[in-house]
C-alpha cells in the first residue's frame, strides 16, 4: 500500500450502485436512488438504489428459492469450500480498491481500513471455508437397541443488517458462517456505508456463488429493514447496531414468524488502569488508540477510562499528550491516525455529548470541537473529559465518537462497581501486574470480552458478543456457526 496507488484510486469516479438480486444488478422498483455523501469532504460521491419493500420481498423470494432447490446447501462441503476460498482470494486481490472505496464512503483512516476491512473479511471467509467440512454432528449415548443422532442443518434464509463503521469486516462475520453452513442470505447494508460491501457481494458471484444465494438491497432501514424484519420467509435475523433498532427487530420477529434474532448492540466499555499497571506509558498509548481510532466509531471502544486515584492526574496527562499528538485528517493519507466522523448527523451528536458532559460537571481536558471544517468533511478533535460521575450521561450513553470520559476510583472493589454500573456489557480491560487481580477482574467485570494489559486485537478464533443490553449471540469463532444451524434429532429403533 503506497500513497500514489491510493491517490489514483481516490480520483476515480464511483459508479452508481443498484441492488444485487438473484445474481443480477437491479434498480429500485420505483427507480429511486439516494445520494451518498463522502465524509472526507461532504460532497456527493455516488448514489445507491433507494430500495422499496417490494425490492426486499424480491430478494427474499430469490433467497428462498435458492435454498429450497438446494443449489448451494445441496452442494458437497468440499464444493462450497472451494467457492468460498476463491471469494476470499478475490477480496484479497482487490483489497486496496475495496479499502479506498470504503474509506471514501465511511471515513475510516486507510491504515486501519486496509487491515480491518478487506484484510479481515478475507481471513474470516477463509476461516469458515476451512471449518465447514470439519463441523460434525453427534451420536447420543443410548441403549443398544436405539441409535440417537443429532444433525446440524442450515436454517434457511438469513437476513443480515450491517452497520456503517466496518461494513466488510462485520459483514464477513455474518456471511462467512451463514454461507459456510449452506444458508441463503439477504444483506441490508447501512445507508451511509454500502459501497464496499456491495462490491464484495459482486466478488462472491465472480467466485462462483450461485445466483440467489447472496442478495443485497440498499435503502433506508425504516423501509427495507422493516420489510426484512417482518418477512415470514426469513428464518434468522442478525444485526449489529444500536439498541433502538435492535428492539425494533425483536418486535418485528414477534409480529411475524418468531424468527430468531441475534443482536450485537452498543457498549460503554470500561478501561481500568490500576497503579500497578506493568507499563503506564504503554497503557496510555493503547487507551488513546482504543477510543480515538476510527474517530471512536467502534462498538468495543474503551470509552470509559477508570483510573486509580493515586495516578489519576499523571495518567490523564499522558493520555491527553498522546491524543494531542495524533494526526486527524484526510483518511486517505497514510500518515493519518484518526479519520473522519461518518456523517454530519453523527458529528453533531458527538458535539452534543460534549456539551452535555460539561453541563453535568465534567472538565474538558482536550478537544471537544469540530476541526478542519474548511474541507467540508466531518472531523472532530479527540476529546477527553474528566470528573465524569457514575450516573453522568457520558458514563451511561454510547457516544460512538472520539469522546473519552474519565472517572477515578480508590480500590479494586470500587473499580468493579463502576465498571458494572451501566446497562451494557460488551468489552472491557484491566491493566495490572497482579496476576490474581487480573483473574478476579476477568471474572468480576460483566462483559463479553475482557482484555488484560491490552485493548482490542482479538482475532477470529475467539467469540465477540455481549451481555445485558449489548445484545445476544456471538460473532467470530466456531461458536458463531450455531446461529446459522438447526439441530435435528434422529431417533432410530434398531
Amino acid at each position: 500500500m503506497d500513497q500514489s496507488s491510493i491517490d489514483a484510486l481516490r480520483s476515480q469516479a464511483v459508479p452508481a450502485f443498484t441492488h444485487f438480486i438473484d445474481g443480477q444488478h437491479v434498480a429500485a422498483s420505483d427507480g429511486a436512488s439516494m445520494d451518498i455523501l463522502s465524509p472526507i469532504n461532504g460532497q456527493v460521491l455516488t448514489s445507491v438504489a433507494r430500495g422499496t419493500a417490494a425490492d426486499m420481498h424480491a430478494a427474499i423470494a430469490a433467497a428462498r428459492k435458492a435454498f429450497d432447490d438446494q443449489r448451494w446447501a445441496g452442494q458437497a462441503p468440499a464444493a462450497r469450500k472451494k467457492i468460498l476460498m476463491k471469494w476470499a482470494d478475490l477480496i484479497e486481490a482487490n483489497a486496496l480498491e475495496l479499502a479506498v472505496l470504503g474509506v471514501r464512503d465511511n471515513g475510516t483512516e486507510i491504515g486501519m481500513a486496509f487491515k480491518a476491512e478487506p484484510g479481515s473479511a478475507a481471513n474470516t471467509i477463509r476461516y469458515y471455508a476451512e471449518a465447514l467440512d470439519k463441523i460434525y454432528g453427534e451420536v447420543a449415548p443410548t441403549a443398544k437397541d436405539v441409535l440417537g443422532m443429532i444433525h446440524k442443518e442450515p436454517v434457511g434464509v438469513v437476513g443480515a443488517i450491517i452497520p456503517w463503521n466496518f461494513p466488510m469486516m462485520i459483514g464477513a462475520w455474518k456471511l462467512g458462517p451463514a454461507l459456510a453452513m449452506g444458508n441463503s442470505v439477504v444483506l441490508k447494508p447501512a445507508e451511509t456505508a454500502s459501497l464496499s460491501l456491495m462490491r464484495m457481494v459482486e466478488l462472491a458471484h465472480e467466485a462462483g456463488l450461485p445466483p440467489g444465494v447472496l442478495n443485497a438491497v440498499t435503502g433506508e432501514g425504516a423501509v427495507v429493514g422493516e420489510a426484512l424484519g417482518l418477512s415470514m420467509d426469513v428464518d434468522v435475523l442478525v444485526f449489529t447496531g444500536s439498541g433502538t433498532t435492535g428492539r425494533r427487530l425483536m418486535e418485528y420477529s414477534a409480529r411475524s414468524n418468531l424468527k430468531r434474532v441475534y443482536l450485537e448492540l452498543g457498549g460503554k466499555s470500561p478501561n481500568i488502569i490500576f497503579a500497578d499497571a506493568p507499563n503506564l506509558d504503554e497503557a496510555a498509548k493503547v487507551a488513546a488508540g482504543g477510543i480515538f481510532r476510527n474517530a471512536g466509531q467502534v462498538c468495543v471502544a474503551g470509552s470509559r477510562l477508570l483510573v486509580e486515584q493515586s495516578i489519576h492526574d499523571e495518567f490523564v496527562a499522558a493520555v491527553a499528550s498522546v491524543a494531542q499528538s495524533m494526526n486527524v485528517g484526510d483518511p486517505l493519507n497514510i500518515t493519518t491516525q484518526i479519520g473522519a466522523v461518518n456523517s454530519d448527523a453523527q458529528l453533531q451528536q458527538n458535539l452534543g455529548f460534549v456539551e452535555t458532559a460539561q453541563g453535568e460537571g465534567g472538565q474538558l481536558i482536550t478537544g471537544g470541537n469540530r476541526i478542519l471544517e474548511d474541507t467540508g468533511g466531518y472531523y472532530m478533535a479527540p476529546t477527553i473529559i474528566t470528573g465524569v460521575s457514575q450516573d453522568a450521561t457520558l458514563s451511561q450513553k454510547e457516544v460512538f465518537g472520539p469522546v473519552l470520559g474519565v472517572t477515578p476510583f480508590n480500590d479494586e472493589q470500587e473499580a468493579v462497581r463502576l465498571a458494572n454500573s451501566t446497562v451494557y456489557g460488551l468489552a472491557g480491560a484491566a491493566w495490572t501486574s497482579n496476576l490474581s487481580r487480573a483473574h478476579r477482574m476477568v471474572r468480576s467485570v460483566r462483559t463479553g470480552v475482557m482484555h488484560i494489559n491490552t485493548y482490542g486485537g482479538a482475532d477470529g478464533t475467539v467469540p465477540l458478543g455481549g451481555v445485558g443490553q449489548s445484545g445476544n449471540g456471538h460473532d467470530k469463532s466456531l461458536h458463531a456457526v450455531d446461529k446459522y444451524c438447526n439441530l435435528k434429532t434422529a431417533w432410530i429403533k434398531l
